[in-house]
């Protein structure tokens, strides 16, 4: 599962794999958003990500792309 995070004031956006599920991080962000001083999610490899809550501009799920590799004929 891709996560995309904009964060205000900040050029680029977070963006990250997780292996949890788009309801999982949907849940998590609901739930940061309601009370909690921060977001925190990790990744695939077992790296966190944590952004203060009230310094988040959006947080995007969406399924993981595979990426093209090599030349495509068009």
């Amino acid at each position: 599962m891709e996560v995309k995070i904009g964060v205000q004031y900040a050029p680029r956006e977070l963006v990250m794999e997780s292996a949890q599920s788009p309801a999982e991080i949907e849940q998590i962000v609901t739930e940061a958003l309601s009370g909690a001083s921060t977001l925190t999610l990790t990744d695939e490899k077992g790296r966190r990500v944590i952004v203060p809550v009230d310094k988040l501009a959006y947080v995007e799920i969406a399924e993981a792309a595979p990426r093209a590799v090599g030349f495509t004929v068009r």
